[in-house]
């Protein structure tokens, strides 16, 4: 039964614990909570505050602090102090172009720039395999750079295999003797490097021909090329024997001395003479190669024969009351070993922006010119110490035969083009392209009167419009088009002449020819680059329609 009450519930008495000391008595004012009684967010807003904000114009991350615009100095707008994010231009690639324009436009861009890569090769869901495509890039970029090709040619090459295995992020480098390249998978990812030695050089075209048929499969979306079938033909590239025998090189070195002579005034004697030679100093420079002696030294005995042959026919000369040239047998002798090919590779690395690979080209073809000078003085002093007429006006060569010159030029690239292990289907082609560039210097000195350095820069500049035009209709590279052709073109003579006053004491006039010969071969260099850019700038391929715009390879004045 419950009880009832006068309207008050019965409450059992409150024990010391139940309150606190500091707590008033019942029945007197009770004083408010503190306020951390009262629990509140620490980011509420306080008492005042208006959560509502204000619209601020919007403006340019980089207008400078308060408010005021960049471009706004001294109450007055000036011009934008910044590139627009709008305003550069869009570089676009058409994918009729060959890879090589594609690449090189790619390469000459900032990483930050490039378009994501459409990747060609499709054959793992699982994404590609770096560690082995970065190590088949090095293996293709070893190849064409012991071939003789050029570092920016190289680097677009490496750079085209990677993207066309879908490896975005891919910087490769190129120097003389290293080749590196270093994928980064994402901004937070480490990046891979790997690296590969150039340790040996080889001069085989066809081999360099047939790495860039390979990569324009891997680069084209209408061939299936996977990683094992790339290793499979790089493989069979690298075992593949040379188009040409050893006696077919030694009677090719022998032709192309012989018909050097031709073009400064040699008959059928000297032709003869030159020819025996260049092989008996072929044959030597192997011998000295299978002992694994230097290519300084190859070259130092390579030279002695050539000079021999012409200091012998000097001397028996009066003997046998024979009037001919025999100094033209020298002049044949150092056709066929003036380093061309190096000095053309050298001078277009540096003028394309390697000035590094360069610098290492060109002291290449130092060292193999002063082989050729130490090889040649030393027989032109032995003939000085016996009275040899060495004179040289007997080199020179007063009457101009245009049919014997112009066959003999002929004659000489497509023994150069033997040399250098060229496709049997580009022999002819680049015989008759040194054939034309002999016939404008000829014109163009002989007939004309021009001074020979710009002559021979006209005559290169044609063969480096022809050997591009040729390369770019075949999808190749451009070099079996364009080393062999400017051989007629190559400074024998001046050579000879400097060498010639070195040996009879006169330094003056040494130094005079041998400033000329450094003088022609640079207009060689530079005329076959030219020829080779102007090419890229205004013709295409059949079919291409707009080329890719390329970039320079500096955007600067050099400041």
């Amino acid at each position: 039964m419950v009880a009832e009450s006068d309207g008050h519930e019965d409450r059992k008495p409150q024990t010391d614990e139940a309150h606190s000391a500091f707590t008033p008595p019942s029945g007197m004012e009770q004083p408010s909570l503190p306020e951390d009684d009262h629990p509140t967010s620490e980011f509420a807003l306080p008492q005042g505050l208006s959560t509502e904000q204000q619209a601020e114009p919007e403006g340019s991350a980089f207008d400078l602090p308060g408010g005021t615009p960049a471009g706004a100095v001294g109450g007055r707008q000036s011009s934008p102090a910044y590139t627009p994010a709008r305003g550069v231009p869009v570089v676009r690639l058409s994918k009729e172009a060959p890879w090589q324009d594609r690449m090189r436009t790619l390469l000459r861009m900032p990483s930050g720039e490039r378009p994501v890569p459409e990747r060609v090769q499709r054959h793992d869901d699982q994404g590609p395999a770096v560690p082995r495509v970065l190590d088949l890039t090095l293996r293709i970029g070893e190849l064409l750079l012991a071939g003789g090709e050029g570092a920016e040619d190289v680097e677009a090459a490496m750079f085209a295999v990677s993207r066309a295995y879908g490896l975005d992020r891919c910087e490769p480098t190129v120097t003389f003797t290293l080749l590196s390249i270093s994928h980064q998978p994402s901004l937070v990812d480490d990046p891979v490097t790997a690296s590969r030695t150039v340790r040996r050089r080889g001069t085989d075209y066809t081999r360099l021909s047939a790495v860039y048929t390979l990569i324009d499969d891997i680069t084209t979306e209408d061939t299936d090329v996977t990683l094992e079938e790339a290793y499979r033909r790089l493989a069979e590239i690298r075992r593949n024997r040379h188009p040409y025998p050893g006696w077919a090189l030694t009677v090719s070195s022998g032709l192309l001395a012989g018909a050097a002579s031709v073009l400064v005034g040699g008959g059928v004697v000297v032709f003869a003479a030159a020819a025996l030679g260049a092989m008996l100093g072929d044959r030597l420079a192997w011998l000295c190669a299978g002992r694994g002696l230097p290519e300084f030294y190859q070259f130092v005995v390579a030279a002695m024969p050539p000079a021999a042959m012409g200091v012998a026919l000097t001397l028996l000369g009066p003997l046998v009351s024979w009037e001919g040239r025999p100094s033209a047998v020298i002049t044949g002798g150092l056709f066929a070993l003036l380093p061309g090919r190096a000095l053309v590779a050298g001078v277009q690395d540096g003028l394309t922006g390697y000035y590094i690979t360069a610098a290492a080209r060109l002291l290449e073809v130092m060292y193999f010119f002063i082989a050729i000078v130490v090889g040649v003085l030393l027989v032109l002093y032995l003939g000085v110490q016996l009275h040899a007429q060495l004179t040289p006006e007997a080199a020179l060569h007063s009457d101009v035969r245009p049919v014997a010159q112009t066959l003999a030029a002929v004659t000489l690239s497509f023994a150069f083009a033997i040399l250098l292990q060229q496709d049997r289907s580009t022999v002819m082609m680049v015989a008759l392209n040194g054939g034309v560039a002999w016939i404008v210097y000829a014109a163009m000195h002989d007939v004309g009167g021009i001074s020979p350095v710009a002559a021979t820069a006209v005559a290169a500049g044609l063969v480096g419009l022809f050997g591009q035009l040729f390369s770019r209709y075949q999808f190749a590279s451009a070099l079996p088009y364009i080393t062999a052709a400017i051989g007629p073109l190559l400074p024998g003579s001046a050579t000879y002449f400097g060498l010639l006053g070195f040996a009879q004491n006169e330094p003056a006039r040494g130094l005079t020819s041998l400033s000329q010969a450094v003088a022609l071969a640079l207009a060689i260099a530079v005329g076959v680059n030219l020829g080779g850019e102007i090419a890229r700038l205004f013709l295409t391929v059949p079919g291409a329609g707009q080329a890719s715009s390329r970039r320079a390879a500096k955007r600067t004045r050099g400041f």
